[in-house]
């Protein structure tokens, strides 16, 4: 499993035009891609490095905050480009393996006490953020 975590003073989701996820205070965006071979060790793993990782304001973590975080499912962080102009997904799992798993990290978040908003899942997503630092990780568990 793989995240792209980047501090942000907002951002929003939008699927056709209308809104479907937003955090409106300093948080998170967390943009989740799932590979073969993961599941609940990798879920628990995920959910514990974004609630906990000291990457707030004054090295604060998202539950130190009790900062919001807005999941987005993103299979193309597992695009394989190392050959030719057009990328592999090859690495990426399959949407019926891959949307359960990105909604444990959810529910994992949540039962952390984690103010979760999503995106929704497999839609064309236009994702608006204000990224603040800039402070952007690439996270593998």
């Amino acid at each position: 499993m793989r995240a792209v975590l980047q501090r942000v003073t907002s951002a929003s989701v939008s699927v056709d035009g209308a809104v479907v996820g937003a955090v409106d205070r300093p948080g998170l965006v967390a943009l989740v891609g799932v590979t073969h071979g993961d599941g609940p060790d990798q879920v628990e793993a995920m959910a514990r490095k974004i609630s906990e990782l000291r990457i707030l304001r004054d090295e604060r973590s998202v539950l130190d905050e009790g900062a919001p975080v807005l999941v987005v499912s993103q299979f193309t962080l597992y695009a394989d480009t190392r050959k030719g102009r057009r990328p592999s997904w090859n690495n990426a799992a399959p949407g019926a393996v891959a949307e359960p798993l990105v909604d444990a990290v959810v529910g994992a978040l949540r039962a952390r006490g984690v103010e979760v908003a999503t995106g929704r899942f497999g839609a064309m997503m236009e994702v608006t953020l204000v990224n603040d630092g800039p402070v952007t990780l690439v996270v593998d568990v």
